[in-house]
């Protein structure tokens, strides 16, 4: 076991030896790019989605699958897309790049998740499609989402980065929306290094995201030179390079073998900080909302000044030097220069992100971490709220 006295990584992955092997079956056999390894991903994620094969696509990060779904969707220069003040530059930057118009909506105080009031307040004749963010793993009001989008004819495109496992009353995130997209970054419930994976309404969305993530290609790789013999492609449209390689795969499928273990690990990590952070002068995130299922990703804290004798920015340096690794999740977006210079963007039309963002911090929170690890957490925290 690891010195105690060593720094804990923030977000680390729990890889165990059925990773390793596969990687190194993934080695020995030649085939390094997309092939089966890719595919059987596909198989698994679409069964533990409970949704056909033909309804997912493993692309080599979420962002590329939130760019293909906006691509795939018909976004086009003017349309405007309303997403949440409060999540990772990726889901704007998407937008951007899709060619639409990114257009905030505030957030709930309590969830942290995009409020459907601000929602409806942002629709205009030029909104096109609204992309909710599952923050932290905690399941969006997908009802009232999905309201919003009949009536005024819209496409919803789910960013579960945080939110494999998170369900709404009974049904899985990423299957509301016309298009879900998920992450499988190193710091994910899921990890393959690098990695999305897009799930569709239909086969045939699914269809096109497959040829728009690969140069446009009608086959991929492993249909081209797999031991069927040669078989040629055709370039149908412009594409991107967003497929997945074999080699994150084979990490992939024995994470994905054993995230309901994994998942039940941080619901305890979850349960243990609550009982043991609540005395202290920090502000805790809610409770799971009854009859759904919260993906447990991310544990943010609160800090406030008026509570505490100092701010955020010096409770993540105190956390630091004692060697304990911290995250931001995350300044409101329109805190970052460049969307106020080209947007206009001001943070107080925000106030809610606003004022969470410039006080959050999210704790170690991994399947990964020991019983020890988890203590020092919870140490140093109290040690330094009762030394504020």
């Amino acid at each position: 076991m690891a010195d105690i006295d060593d720094f804990i990584i923030f977000g680390e992955p729990n890889i165990q030896n059925a990773e390793i092997e596969e990687v190194v079956d993934c080695l020995l056999s030649g085939w390094l790019g997309t092939g089966p390894k890719v595919a059987k991903f596909e198989r698994d994620f679409a069964l533990y989605k409970n949704v056909n094969e033909n309804q997912v696509a493993a692309l080599n990060s979420c962002t590329a699958a939130l760019h293909v779904s906006m691509i795939a969707a018909g976004i086009k220069g003017g349309d405007e897309v309303i997403t949440t003040a409060m999540t990772f530059c990726a889901t704007v930057n998407a937008i951007i790049h899709a060619g639409g118009t990114p257009v905030l909506a505030d957030i709930d105080p309590e969830t942290l998740n995009i409020d459907p009031n601000d929602i409806q307040a942002k629709i205009s004749s030029k909104t096109r499609a609204i992309i909710p963010v599952h923050f932290a793993g905690r399941p969006c009001e997908m009802d009232a989402i999905t309201d919003l989008a009949d009536k005024h004819n819209l496409i919803v495109i789910e960013d579960c980065a945080h939110a494999i496992e998170a369900e709404w009353y009974g049904k899985p995130v990423g299957t509301f929306g016309d298009y879900g997209c998920f992450s499988f970054y190193v710091t994910k419930n899921v990890v393959t290094g690098e990695g999305g994976m897009v799930l569709a309404k239909t086969p045939e969305k699914i269809a096109k995201i497959k040829v728009l993530s690969l140069h446009g290609m009608s086959k991929d790789a492993w249909h081209r030179f797999g031991d069927e013999g040669y078989k040629h492609y055709f370039v149908t449209e412009p594409g991107f390079k967003y497929n997945m390689m074999d080699l994150q795969a084979a990490i992939g499928i024995h994470q994905l073998d054993r995230i309901e273990e994994n998942w039940r690990k941080r619901e305890n990590l979850w349960q243990i900080y609550c009982q043991e952070l609540a005395d202290l002068p920090i502000y805790l995130p809610p409770e799971p909302k009854g009859g759904c299922k919260h993906g447990f990703h991310l544990f943010t804290i609160q800090i406030d000044d008026r509570e505490l004798n100092f701010d955020r920015d010096s409770f993540l340096n105190k956390m630091t030097f004692h060697n304990v690794g911290v995250g931001v999740h995350y300044l409101c977006i329109a805190e970052h220069p460049y969307y106020q210079e080209v947007y206009g963007w001001n943070s107080d039309e925000f106030p809610i992100a606003k004022k969470i963002g410039r006080r959050t911090i999210s704790l170690p929170f991994s399947a990964h971490l020991s019983e020890q690890h988890i203590k020092k957490v919870i140490d140093t925290v109290r040690t330094i709220c009762n030394h504020a």
